[in-house]
């Protein structure tokens, strides 16, 4: 961030941005709605590009296509014209905005509306924290944002309530490390006037069992079952945010090491000091 000419400031302060330029992904596909909310919401903000799936990629967590190459190409529709379509997973479309087509590194990263919660054991398994989390990796700030509940029921409100943080955000000085914030709206027509609460992740139950059924060739086939219910959702989670009108607001880091546990594995592999 901060670029030459891109930011301004007075003497003894840290400079703030002047001209942003805002990468938008998702993970429901280029044609869902929330994106074009997403979209609709940031104009004015500082210039758009937008890098999408081309179909919905819900689930596929921070996956990278590897075994194919990928394909990039402009949509044409009234409410997508301009769009970068990528044949590829939420982290593909990051990935590939910032280390092969854009001629420019953007200052913020925004991925959503989601369609649905992302929020406790979720965010392992959510394209749209993935690709959030993609631009967090490359060092840029970057947020995901969901509705709690799928439908799309208040999506303007959501989208004000995306651009309200965005512009709260902007006012602040440049941080001297990014950052990566996970943000679940309530479905709600008053959703940008809700309290917001800084929380932690929840947890989940385990989800429930597969649903099987027969193809038409009768070979029994698959489909994953829907998540738990929440296991751990007291005060402080963004499960008891959510259920209690509130905004989520989680702030999430990419290290998943169990720091706590380290010393007893140290015991366990590690020779004995002489």
């Amino acid at each position: 961030m901060g670029r030459q000419g891109r930011i301004i400031g007075k003497p003894g302060r840290l400079p703030t941005i002047a001209a942003m330029r805002i990468l938008i992904a998702n993970d429901d596909g280029y044609l869902a709605p929330g994106l074009a909310a997403l979209v609709e919401a940031m104009r004015g903000l500082g210039e758009i590009d937008v890098f999408a799936p081309e179909q919905n990629a819900s689930g596929t967590s921070n996956a990278l296509t590897l075994g194919r190459p990928l394909s990039v190409f402009r949509a044409s529709g009234p409410a997508q014209a301009g769009f970068h379509v990528v044949n590829g997973t939420p982290s593909d479309c990051v990935h590939i905005a910032l280390t092969g087509v854009l001629g420019q590194r953007p200052d913020l990263v925004v991925s959503g509306i989601n369609q649905g919660a992302n929020m406790g054991d979720d965010t392992l398994y959510s394209g749209t924290v993935a690709a959030a989390m993609e631009g967090y990796l490359f060092g840029l700030p970057s947020i995901a944002f969901s509705q709690v509940q799928a439908g799309w029921q208040h999506l303007d409100a959501a989208a004000r309530l995306a651009r309200s943080v965005v512009q709260q955000l902007l006012a602040q000085p440049l941080p001297a490390e990014p950052y990566l914030l996970n943000i679940n709206i309530p479905n709600r027509a008053d959703a940008d006037t809700l309290p917001r609460r800084v929380t932690r992740l929840g947890r989940r139950h385990a989800s429930e069992p597969v649903v099987r059924q027969t193809s038409p060739r009768g070979d029994p086939i698959y489909w994953i079952g829907p998540a738990g219910d929440a296991r751990e959702a007291g005060p402080g989670t963004d499960f008891h945010a959510a259920a209690s009108g509130q905004v989520s607001i989680t702030p999430l880091q990419v290290d998943l090491t169990d720091h706590a546990s380290a010393p007893r594995w140290r015991g366990l592999f590690e020779p004995a000091p002489r």
